[in-house]
C-alpha cells in the first residue's frame, strides 16, 4: 500500500478507507432490513436496478454471531469508530496474517518503500472497491455475510462523506463507479480517473465510452499482460482446486468436468483438472480459443450434449445465463456447480427460488437444492466467485495484481493534462514489464541483457518495452 493514499474503500469482500478520520457519521442508507432479510438476498442482483452494472453482491453465509455489524457499536485501538467490520477484535490476528503474506509480495513491497520516499500520490484521495483490509489509518466498511443492501451500504459509507471528495477511483467489478455516476454524478468533475481490474467492470466502461458518458479517462487493468497471465491463469489454476477441495471434499481423478469458456481462467481450470486425472470437456463460443482447446487435448462439446453426465460444471466466461434452469433441470444427482468467472450471473440462480425446489445448507458456502423427486445438485457460494469465497488467492498473485493497480494509479494521477482523454486505456506496456521485473529476485532469475548490436537489429530500446502493444504472450 502507498504510503500516503488518502482513501481506499469497499466490496463484499474487504476494503480500506481514509486516513483522514471524520466526524461520526449519522446518515441513513435506506429502511434497514430485518435481521432475517439481512441473511439472504433480497433479489438476485442482476435482476435489481443496478443490473447493467453489478459483478457480486455478497455470499451470504451462516454465523455463531447473528448481530449485523451495522448493528454494533465498536472501536479501534486508535479509538474511532469510522469504519464497520464483523469483529474488529480480529484485527491483531489479521495483522499477523499480514505480515506472513508480505513475505510472498516482493513487488508490492518495493513499491511501497519507493512510495515512502517519492510519495507519487500525495495528495490523492482514492475511494476504492478492492480487497484489501487494515485497522488503522484505513477505516473499512466490509464483512464477509453481507446481503445486497449490506454491500450498497457500505459503498455509500466510503462515498458520501462530510467534507471529503476522492479524486480517483479504484474498482474491481464496476459497483463502486456505477453508485457514483447513478447517486453523486457531480464527484466525476474532481475525478481524475479511474483504474478497473475486472473483466465486467470494464466492458461496463467501454459501454459508457461508447455512449459518449465516460466523464474522466480509465485505466483497463484487467487487460494488462500481467492480470491477464498471473490473475487469470496461474492463480485459477491453483485456487479450483483449493475451492472445490475445501467445499466438496471430493478427488478428482476420474471426475467428469465440463469447463464453460476457454479464455485465461478456463485455460487455468482446464490445466488444473487434467492433471488430477479429471475427464475435462470445454464449451465456447471462440473459434480461436476453442481451437487452443482442442490442441490442448480436452473435447469441445455444448453443454447440452454433456449436461447429463458430468460430476462438475465451472463457468468461466463473465457472461450471463450460461447455465439455466434447462440444464439445472438435466443435471445428475449430486453434480457440483460453481462459477470462477467474475459476475455471479453465469448461473441462473434465481430460477431455482421457487416454491418446488428445497434448498439445504450443507455447510458454509455450500447447499443443496433439491428436486420433488429426491435429485439435488451442489451449488457453491450462491453462484458467486468460488475462488474468493471458497479459497485463498495465492498472496504472490495478489502482489502482482496489486502492484499493477498501484502504478496504473500513479500513472493516471500524475498524468499531464491533456495526456488521457475521457476514453478506456490500456496500460503501457513498459509498465507491464517492470511489474514482472519486479517479481524475477523471487526465483532467483537472471535476465539476458541486449547488446547495442543486438537492440540495433531488433529496433527496441534495450530497457525494453521489448513487445509491440499487438503482441499476444
Amino acid at each position: 500500500m502507498l504510503g500516503n493514499r488518502k482513501k481506499y474503500i469497499v466490496n463484499g469482500n474487504s476494503g480500506i478507507k481514509a486516513q483522514i478520520q471524520f466526524a461520526d457519521q449519522k446518515q441513513e442508507f435506506n429502511k434497514r432490513p430485518t435481521k432475517i432479510g439481512r441473511r439472504s438476498l433480497s433479489r438476485s442482483i442482476s435482476q435489481s436496478s443496478t443490473d447493467s452494472y453489478s459483478s457480486a453482491a455478497s455470499y451470504t453465509d451462516s454465523s455463531d454471531d447473528e448481530t449485523s455489524p451495522r448493528d454494533k457499536q465498536q472501536k479501534n485501538s486508535k479509538g474511532s469508530s469510522d469504519f464497520c467490520v464483523k469483529n474488529i477484535k480480529q484485527a491483531e490476528f489479521g495483522r499477523r496474517e499480514i505480515e506472513i503474506a508480505e513475505q510472498e509480495m516482493p513487488a508490492l513491497m518495493a513499491l511501497r518503500k519507493r512510495a515512502q520516499g517519492e510519495k507519487p500520490l500525495a495528495g490523492a484521495k482514492i475511494v476504492g472497491c478492492t480487497h484489501i483490509t487494515a485497522q488503522t489509518a484505513f477505516p473499512v466498511f466490509a464483512w464477509k455475510g453481507e446481503s445486497e443492501d449490506d454491500f450498497w451500504w457500505c459503498i455509500d459509507r466510503c462515498v458520501n462523506v462530510e467534507g471529503w471528495q476522492p479524486n480517483m477511483i479504484l474498482d474491481d467489478g464496476g459497483d463502486l463507479t456505477h453508485w457514483i455516476y447513478k447517486k453523486y454524478p457531480n464527484m466525476f468533475k474532481k475525478i481524475k480517473g479511474i483504474v478497473e481490474e475486472s473483466v465486467t467492470g470494464v466492458h461496463r466502461l467501454y459501454q459508457l465510452s461508447k455512449a459518449g458518458k465516460l466523464c474522466v479517462p480509465a485505466m483497463n487493468v484487467n487487460d494488462s499482460v500481467t492480470k491477464q497471465k498471473f490473475d487469470n491463469l496461474y492463480c485459477c489454476r491453483e485456487s479450483i482446486l483449493d475451492g472445490l477441495k475445501r467445499t466438496t471434499d471430493m478427488m478428482f481423478g476420474g471426475k467428469q468436468v465440463v469447463v464453460c469458456g476457454y479464455g485465461e481462467v478456463g485455460k487455468g481450470c482446464c490445466a488444473a483438472l487434467k492433471a488430477m486425472g479429471s475427464i475435462v470437456y470445454v464449451t465456447e463460443i471462440d473459434p480461436i480459443c476453442a481451437l487452443q482447446a482442442c490442441m490442448d487435448g480436452f473435447r469441445l462439446v455444448k453443454l447440452n450434449e454433456v449436461i447429463r453426465q458430468v460430476d462438475i460444471v465451472i463457468t468461466c466466461t463473465g457472461n450471463k445465463n450460461v447455465v439455466t434452469r434447462e440444464h439445472l433441470d438435466r443435471m445428475k444427482n449430486s453434480c457440483i456447480v460453481c462459477n470462477m468467472g467474475h459476475s455471479n450471473t453465469e448461473i441462473d440462480v434465481a430460477s431455482l427460488r421457487t416454491p418446488e425446489l428445497t434448498w439445504e445448507r450443507v455447510r458454509s458456502q455450500v447447499d443443496h437444492v433439491i428436486w420433488p423427486d429426491g435429485k439435488r445438485i451442489v451449488l457453491l457460494a450462491e453462484g458467486r466467485l468460488l475462488n474468493l469465497s471458497c479459497s485463498t488467492v495465492p498472496t504472490f498473485v495478489l502482489s502482482i495484481t496489486a502492484t499493477t493497480q498501484a502504478l496504473a494509479l500513479i500513472e493516471l494521477y500524475n498524468a499531464p493534462e491533456g495526456r488521457y482523454k475521457q476514453d478506456v486505456y490500456l496500460l503501457p506496456k513498459k509498465m507491464d514489464e517492470y511489474v514482472a521485473s519486479l517479481h524475477l529476485p523471487t526465483f532467483d532469475a537472471h535476465l539476458t541483457e541486449l547488446t547495442d548490436e543486438q537492440a540495433k537489429y531488433l529496433g527496441l530500446n534495450k530497457n525494453g518495452p521489448f513487445k509491440p502493444n499487438y503482441y499476444r504472450y
